[in-house]
């Protein structure tokens, strides 16, 4: 099967066991890929959650299929932004 004809699936990274952001990929292994950027671990270093950082150095990263219920956030948030549908959905609250 070629991989246009695959459809999205949400995944949810975890940092230290904690869901964070769900995102769509085609497979996992375009997920586990994702995950391991160094750019998203920056990016998760330099977002906080009641002050302080969703991720840092130490932090253990890894990407599974989401839940239902973050699946449903995710597609919740992506209907309401239809332009941004290929952007992650932080699952916990950002401070501003």
């Amino acid at each position: 099967m070629r991989d246009d004809r695959l459809s999205l699936s949400v995944f949810t990274i975890e940092v230290d066991r904690k869901p964070v952001v769900a995102f769509a990929a085609r497979k996992y292994s375009d997920a586990e890929a994702i995950c391991a950027d160094q750019r998203i671990r920056t990016k998760l270093n330099a977002a906080r959650s009641g002050g302080k950082p969703l991720c840092d150095e130490l932090a253990t990263l890894r990407v599974r299929l989401a839940n239902p219920g973050e699946k449903n956030r995710y597609r919740e948030q992506t209907s309401a932004r239809s332009a941004d549908a290929g952007l992650p959905v932080y699952l916990v609250d950002l401070d501003r």
